[in-house]
């Protein structure tokens, strides 16, 4: 899973997810690609679930580029403790999400196999995307 080797401060506050996303919205390395259209929070867990589903889809043929990385520190709290003494432990790591954003890129494989094997991923994410396509993409073989 994904996770930051280093960071400066532990636990970090919650923000707020406002506006689009002006950079990593475009197709930079590949020709298939899953864009974001509402914002929201992907866990490491769910954007590996997305990989493997890509990966075993194509069959190792094309590659694959995982444009977000989780960053942020997600604080959770023990069971039945009570309110108060502080705030909790860092729990997951999380990747911010605004709409527009690029998720997954991919190239080297037909259209009909990337479509399938980005929709297989779609249905691992809690928000919604869409598939975006490079114009004049070239068919891999």
């Amino acid at each position: 899973m994904l996770i930051p080797k280093k960071v400066k401060y532990r636990k970090q506050q919650k923000g707020r997810m406002r506006g689009k996303a002006y950079r990593g919205c475009n197709l930079n390395f590949g020709d298939f690609a899953i864009q974001a259209v509402d914002c929201g929070r992907l866990t490491s867990r769910q954007l590996e679930a997305g990989r493997i589903a890509i990966s075993r889809c194509i069959k190792r043929g094309g590659k694959l580029w995982i444009r977000v990385f989780p960053d942020k520190p997600i604080t959770k709290k023990p069971l039945e403790t009570r309110m108060g003494k502080g705030k909790g432990n860092p729990e997951e790591w999380v990747a911010v999400i605004k709409p527009g954003r690029i998720i997954y890129e991919m190239e080297g494989v037909e259209k009909g196999i990337a479509i399938e094997a980005l929709t297989l991923a779609k249905h691992k994410l809690p928000v919604r995307t869409k598939i975006v396509t490079r114009e004049g993409y070239r068919d891999a073989k």
